[in-house]
This record gives structure tokens, C-alpha cells and sequence, in this order.
């Protein structure tokens, strides 16, 4: 339903361009704003209009008009004075109402229509029954891209997505817990993936200069149909929970660009248990490295296992760099020097990453 501040705000304007005092009071004649301190009716008087078949009555130097929703009553507008004037402009407010009231109908109904939609709630049959109801384009390109905001407990995150990517431009925001929000990103033609990366890290740069809010963003597939947007959502969150196991400095991760995360993340317990058996035996398991050797390790591989390059951007002599590498193999026996090694331990470390996942989830 409708807020009161809004109603407020509608009425108010109305008034100050016409010069004449509006109220609005719901059926059971409470008021729910008012432009007048002063009491216009008594309640009685109002509740008996309400309960009435007519939809307009003058009592008095009052005008009082119902507004309807699917020819049900809403609200009752009450406008003051005997004139034609304020007639007309009580016929006004009943007409700006009756058209909020289909707005944010409209809104809520797209809402629960969407969240439905993305928990598999929905036939498909429903799907494009309610999606020509709600007018809402079936064929035509779009993507999932989540926002998690953490503990923030106010909208104004959704309230800032929004203002971003508007309904008239197909787009549409939801959520469907506490700790995300959920942008509907509707494509045109031709727009690729470089496109949806880019929204994306707007919304992380807008997120933290407008709300203050560190948040994570990832997106789905692509998808041509509206009925495999629960495809994209899926896609969406695993892409969410991978990036923050394997790429934690990554703010924005990508479903299609998760790689062996992916693989890792889909993997049971048991068998990373049985691979870091396989890889380490005997040998200390380097599931809690400390920063200047993990520093070390992800500066080489970055540098594509070049000692030269690694140890000149560690500002660091090339025997030193040697040394920690040497340091390494004897604690775990992998020589990350060597490709085959350097691609085992890499993926051992990630295998690790995820099983302490795993464990703190538990």
C-alpha cells in the first residue's frame, strides 16, 4: 500500500497550486494525511460515506470523493468548499491517487512476481501467463547481478539501485533476503559480458561513495528467456560464494570467468580431503602460510614463475627469493619453480581455501 508521507506529498502539492484544503482519511476514518490541522467531518459522517454505494457526496462546504482499487474503495478524499472549483480539484486528487495506487499495486505485484520467478516458486505456464499480465517482455536479453550489503539493515542500497537502473528502461530491482539485492538487468542487442562487468563495478563504486557500503557484486549467464532467470540467479550466487573463497581482493566476480574455482567449489569433502592426502603425505600441509610467503608465492605466479621479475618487484635479492622458495619445498615438498609443481600446489592451496569453507559453514 501506499506510504502516508507519499500521499502527504501528492496532496500537498495539489493544494498549494489549487488553494484548496485536502484530506485523506482510510475507510475506517482515520486520517492518513491532511493538508489542514483543522477537522473537516466527523468521523461517523465518513465511515457512513464509505459504507454508502455512491462514489462522491457534498455534505455541508465538503466535498468527499472514494478512491478505488479494481472498484473496491481505498481511501477517502475530502476536499473543502461549496464551489465548482473545489469540486473539480477533489476530482483531481481522486484521479492522482487512483494512480498511485495502480503504480505501487503494479510494483508489488512485479515484485512478488520476480522473487517467485528466481526461487523456482512458478509453473511455467504461470511464468508467461502472469509475465503478459504485468506486461513484462519474455523474450529479450538479461542478466542476474547480486549485491551483497552485508549487515547494512536500511533500504537504502535497493533504494539506490534503483535510482540507477529505473523500470522504464526494462530494468527491475528486488531482493529476496537481508543480505543482498538483486538487479534484473535487461540487455539490448549486442551488449556482451565487457558490458555487465562494467555495471558492475559502477555499482560497487557508486555503493561505496554514495552509501558507504563495501560491497561484493557478482552476475550470472546471460539469458534470452525470462523463464531461465533462476538460471542466472543460481549462477549469480555460486559465482558470489566462489569469489569469496578463491578471489577475496576481486569486489566483482563473474560466473563465466570462475575457471577451476568453479570446479573446486563443486567438489564433496571427502575427495579434497583424499587429494591433499595424495599431494602432501607425510609432508607439513601449508594450510596456514604466513603473509611474506604467501606474498611470495602469488607475486611468482603472477610473474609466471620468473625469479628475476618476482624478486625485482619484491625488492628483494634474487637469492633471498630463492631461499623462501627452497624453504617452501622442504616443508611441503613441491618445488613451485617447476610448472607441473607450481600448478599442484596452486590448486592444493585453493582445495584448502574451500575446505576451510567448509568448515566454518559447518
Amino acid at each position: 500500500m501506499i506510504t502516508a508521507q507519499i500521499i502527504k506529498t501528492s496532496i500537498e502539492e495539489l493544494s498549494t497550486i489549487t488553494k484548496v484544503e485536502l484530506c485523506v482519511m482510510d475507510l475506517s476514518g482515520d486520517v492518513v494525511a491532511s493538508t489542514s490541522e483543522k477537522d473537516f467531518l466527523d468521523v461517523s459522517i465518513v465511515v457512513s460515506f464509505a459504507n454508502s454505494p455512491v462514489d462522491s457526496q457534498v455534505i455541508g462546504d465538503v466535498h468527499l470523493f472514494k478512491v478505488l482499487d479494481d472498484s473496491d474503495p481505498a481511501y477517502i478524499l475530502l476536499a473543502k468548499g461549496d464551489s465548482e472549483h473545489a469540486y473539480m480539484v477533489g476530482k483531481i486528487g481522486v484521479s492522482q491517487l487512483q494512480g498511485l495506487v495502480l503504480a505501487y499495486k503494479e510494483k508489488f505485484d512485479r515484485n512478488n512476481f520476480f522473487q517467485n520467478l528466481l526461487l523456482d516458486n512458478m509453473l511455467l505456464i504461470d511464468v508467461y501467463n502472469r509475465a503478459r499480465k504485468l506486461k513484462i517482455e519474455v523474450n529479450a536479453p538479461r542478466v542476474i547481478v547480486l549485491v551483497e550489503i552485508g549487515n547494512a539493515t536500511d533500504n537504502m542500497a535497493q533504494e539506490l539501485l534503483g535510482g540507477m537502473f529505473g523500470s522504464h528502461s526494462g530494468d527491475f530491482v528486488t531482493a529476496v533476503d537481508e543480505n543482498s539485492v538483486i538487479l534484473i538487468k535487461t540487455l539490448s542487442k549486442g551488449q556482451s559480458y565487457d558490458e555487465v562487468h562494467r555495471i558492475a563495478t559502477t555499482i560497487v563504486d557508486m555503493m561505496n561513495t554514495e552509501a558507504m557500503l563495501n560491497v561484493r557484486v557478482s552476475y550470472g549467464a546471460i539469458v534470452d528467456e525470462l523463464k531461465d532467470l533462476s538460471k542466472s540467479y543460481k549462477e549469480a550466487k555460486m559465482a558470489l560464494e566462489v569469489g569469496k573463497i578463491f578471489y577475496a581482493e576481486k569486489k566483482v566476480n563473474a560466473y563465466n570467468t570462475l575457471g577451476i574455482g568453479r570446479l573446486i567449489y563443486q567438489l564433496p569433502e571427502s575427495l579434497c580431503r583424499l587429494f591433499i592426502d595424495e599431494i602432501f603425505g607425510d609432508n607439513e600441509v601449508p594450510d596456514d602460510l604466513d603473509e611474506e610467503t604467501l606474498n611470495t608465492i602469488n607475486k611468482f605466479f603472477e610473474n609466471n614463475l620468473n625469479v628475476s621479475e618476482t624478486s625485482r618487484q619484491l625488492f628483494v635479492h634474487r637469492n633471498t627469493l630463492v631461499y623462501r622458495i627452497e624453504k617452501l619445498e622442504k616443508s611441503c615438498g613441491l618445488d613451485v619453480r617447476k610448472f607441473d609443481d607450481a600448478l599442484t600446489f596452486k590448486i592444493a592451496m585453493m582445495v584448502i581455501s574451500y575446505m576451510k569453507y567448509l568448515e566454518k559453514k559447518s
